[in-house]
């Protein structure tokens, strides 16, 4: 039974992953099947759905059998699996442990190739104030300025600053420069009286909290 007809009659959820790439696929290059070309798609991403989700058009166009209108189609699956995982985030929305700040930060930074370094601006009562960009970087960092993240919290009036930056790797642990930068904001916070309530880092579906593990 084919993929499709087997979505038909049981569900999509009897699906394997390569199943379901076949059915967005359609058809394979000449001489193979959609489900042999949604077999090989995968094994192109070693079976890592995460991989393939951040894929661009162009990563899926490089693939034998896979076109533009196939590319975009798969694209446009991803980014709709993305979409469906966010939870908008708003000013006034609450912050008490770090689940707050990664249901509010991971929609964003889940497939992103590169490092971003938020800061969330928070009243005393921990209310959300603004989500501030900080820098975008590379794939293995981005460099922050404190001045930058404190100019930008004085300037919405913040009482109080979380940290929040992803690792593309998918490691969550803190590098030494990760610690060594949560340890000059919080000095640097002290002094202005607006306190760093904790740095939290995202990896895919994994997560570290500096304040969790007594870091801070």
């Amino acid at each position: 039974m084919r993929p499709r007809e087997k979505a038909l009659v049981h569900g999509l959820g009897c699906l394997s992953n390569a199943e379901l790439l076949a059915v967005l696929i359609g058809s394979g290059a000449p001489g193979e099947n959609a489900l042999e070309a949604g077999q090989k798609l995968l094994l192109g991403f070693n079976g890592d759905l995460h991989a393939l989700g951040r894929a661009s058009i162009c990563r899926f166009r490089s693939h034998r059998g896979i076109g533009s209108a196939r590319a975009v189609r798969l694209a446009a699956a991803m980014e709709l699996g993305r979409r469906r995982m966010e939870q908008p985030g708003t000013a006034g929305d609450r912050v008490t442990k770090a689940m707050d700040i990664v249901k509010r930060f991971r929609p964003r930074l889940l497939d992103r190739s590169e490092e971003e370094f938020w800061a969330l601006a928070l009243t005393r009562a921990n209310t959300v104030i603004a989500d501030l960009m900080v820098s975008v970087g590379g794939q293995s960092g981005t460099v922050v300025d404190p001045k930058v993240v404190f100019s930008k919290a004085l300037t919405v009036r913040a009482s109080a600053l979380v940290l929040v930056h992803n690792h593309p790797s998918g490691n969550p642990r803190p590098s030494e420069s990760d610690k060594r930068l949560t340890r000059d904001m919080q000095r640097a916070g002290k002094a202005l009286d607006l306190p760093i309530l904790d740095h939290v880092i995202i990896a895919g579906m994994h997560h570290f909290s500096f304040a969790d593990h007594q870091l801070l």
